[in-house]
């Protein structure tokens, strides 16, 4: 794969013709069959017509175009996943937490990697690797925490600008709370790295069409009253987002309370140092009371919700059902390495389990168990929609939209070929006289998801949610540029003269 996809030769105006799926609100799942849209040359959706792509461009007047269809009658389009909040310098701890809670794993496996980040041959080895990984799941937009070494952040940022990624960067910000040799020196050392981090990625992509710089204070416990007082104030002196963690367990929050006695609570801390914004991604978001969810809601910051994460370090389940009815935004985020997996995809699915151990917990309160549960429509939302409202996207992309930007992937999902299925007179070469199965037409190569055809649109999304992985993300495209395509070899020229 060319890694500098980004950056060739101008796009050209083009027809995307076959089933497009999308989640416009919370609750819809929307499927239009047999459809066209016209994405321009800036990647810009100009048109969606239930036409074919001849007429729909006869319609629009479009005399020059290149056409992508539909490979097969089990694959859609659907939107870009956006990744609300992961760690691209802990990717390589993925899996690695033992059975570590948060504060212990920070000093075990997460400050010595990220430590070690001085080195640009390992940072460029790692974030090419995340780059390629998080693309090859659909994801098209990231909320990235880097390190505090700024020419590392930087290598981030042009990886992402290079690949033709959407990201938020940030250069992580702590003068407290870890490793000496691995902490800024000061609240005005922290500032003016965070500087230079903003410079060069405003100098990269001086529109911010894809790379904006994010304030990134680790959380508060990392951060001293003056470290998050002068970030707070060149967050809005620069119109900048912010992003950090809260409350995502019980012996943090404890930490914060004796750390910030003079505070209420958590979101208290933040917003004493004018940290709880509209352009606020609070992480996790696990144990808010109900005040601080008032607060978060009044002041319209943002929440990553990390099932994964919460599960795999033993920090709890959010209530996002409660988040959600206070009118807080949420979005998904894979929290890596404290989540597992690079997928969000996998997040979203993980997601719809949590809300049913949180309606389980809801029902032994007393409370409606039934109405904590996310369905199918309402993750997918957050994986989309509802992120992009996360990172300051909202009506950019996140769904098939005209006016939106082409972020989109190209899902494929394997019919079941019934002729591969043995009765009668071919059973008796198998030595099973009921029948049996031709193991040679089991494709491990297309994903682990199986389509018989019976199944109906929204049947295959919940099969595709609960089951599907990179195998099944044939192609994916930012503001129309394709920027992955599946697998290497004979397997890529498949799908690409599909």
């Amino acid at each position: 794969m060319n890694h500098n996809m980004h950056e060739q030769q101008p796009l050209r105006q083009t027809i995307y013709y076959g089933t497009f799926i999308h989640t416009p609100t919370p609750t819809t799942l929307s499927v239009l069959e047999k459809t066209s849209i016209g994405v321009s040359s800036t990647g810009t959706i100009i048109f969606i017509e239930p036409l074919s792509p001849t007429d729909a461009a006869s319609k629009h007047s479009w005399s020059t175009y290149t056409t992508t269809r539909t490979p097969s009658s089990t694959s859609f389009f659907f939107p870009g996943l956006i990744d609300t909040h992961t760690h691209a310098s802990q990717y390589p701890n993925v899996g690695l937490f033992g059975s570590s809670t948060l504060l212990s794993w920070l000093e075990t496996y997460t400050f010595p990697l990220e430590s070690s980040y001085t080195s640009l041959a390992r940072a460029r080895t790692v974030y090419r690797r995340v780059v390629a990984r998080t693309l090859s799941h659909g994801t098209t937009c990231a909320a990235y925490y880097a390190t505090i070494h700024v020419p590392s952040t930087n290598l981030l940022a042009d990886i992402c600008h290079s690949r033709g990624q959407r990201a938020l960067i940030g250069r992580v910000c702590m003068d407290r709370m870890s490793p000496e040799h691995y902490r800024d020196e000061s609240p005005a050392t922290a500032l003016q790295h965070t500087k230079d981090v903003t410079a060069h990625i405003r100098a990269l992509d001086p529109e911010g069409a894809l790379i904006r710089p994010i304030v990134t204070p680790r959380f508060a416990p990392s951060c001293t009253s003056a470290c998050l007082s002068t970030l707070s104030s060149y967050a809005e002196s620069e119109d900048l987002w912010t992003q950090t963690h809260i409350s995502e367990n019980s012996s943090e929050i404890e930490l914060v309370r004796s750390l910030f006695p003079g505070s209420p609570n958590y979101a208290g801390v933040y917003d004493c140092f004018d940290l709880l914004t509209p352009k606020t991604i609070l992480a996790h978001a696990v144990h808010l009371t109900p005040e601080e969810v008032r607060l978060i809601a009044a002041r319209g910051s943002k929440v990553s919700h990390c099932p994964v994460s919460n599960s795999a370090l033993t920090s709890g389940a959010a209530e996002v059902r409660t988040l959600l009815d206070a009118g807080i935004d949420v979005g998904l985020g894979t929290d890596m390495s404290g989540g597992y997996s690079a997928s969000v995809l996998e997040v979203a699915r993980q997601a719809m389990l949590v809300s049913r151990v949180v309606a389980l917990r809801d029902g032994e309160r007393g409370r409606d168990g039934e109405k904590a549960k996310l369905g199918v429509e309402e993750v997918l939302y957050l994986a989309t929609k509802g992120g992009a409202r996360c990172v300051g996207l909202e009506g950019v992309v996140g769904g098939f939209e005209v006016g939106m930007e082409w972020d989109a992937q190209l899902v494929s999902l394997e019919k079941v070929d019934a002729g591969s299925f043995v009765d009668g007179a071919e059973s008796e070469r198998f030595g099973d006289e009921q029948g049996g199965y031709d193991d040679d037409v089991l494709d491990q190569t297309a994903g682990p998801v199986d389509i018989f055809g019976w199944e109906s649109w929204p049947d295959l999304v919940a099969k595709w949610l609960y089951g599907g992985d990179d195998r099944n993300v044939l192609k994916v495209w930012v503001r129309g540029r394709l920027v992955h395509v599946l697998g290497g070899g004979a397997l890529r020229e498949r799908v690409e003269n599909d």
